[in-house]
């Protein structure tokens, strides 16, 4: 029995393929005592850690000046979609130096998709 067909029941179809420099917003359900709701997140993935169970990757945003990272798990059941809004244009696998440098030095140029001329 290979650890691979153990662990492809669990993989969340809701996830694209993602990549560092990414913007991203993440719906998460919150489970509060009696209720249930969706929450958004929305910023640019710094990290991200591919395994054999899944892995994780690391969003990062500002608000209201303050720099906030949430780590979401891969496998999360409660991760009901991530839309990708925008592929950055980096040269670096982890993005941790973006965490020093102000909003506004901390944008990211949009990656150009190369197409073939006819």
């Amino acid at each position: 029995m290979d650890i691979r067909s153990l662990v492809k029941p669990r993989i969340n179809p809701n996830i694209p393929q993602l990549s560092p420099g990414d913007t991203v917003k993440v719906r998460l359900k919150v489970i509060d005592a009696d209720k249930e709701r969706v929450q958004q997140f929305q910023g640019v993935i710094i990290g991200l850690r591919k395994s054999i169970d899944g892995g994780n990757f690391t969003v990062r945003r500002v608000s209201y000046g303050v720099g906030v990272e949430c780590t979401f798990p891969l496998q999360s059941p409660l991760i009901q979609d991530v839309a990708v809004l925008k592929h950055g244009k980096v040269r670096r696998a982890k993005l941790y130096y973006i965490r020093k440098l102000s909003a506004k030095q901390a944008r990211l140029t949009e990656r150009q998709e190369k197409v073939q001329a006819p």
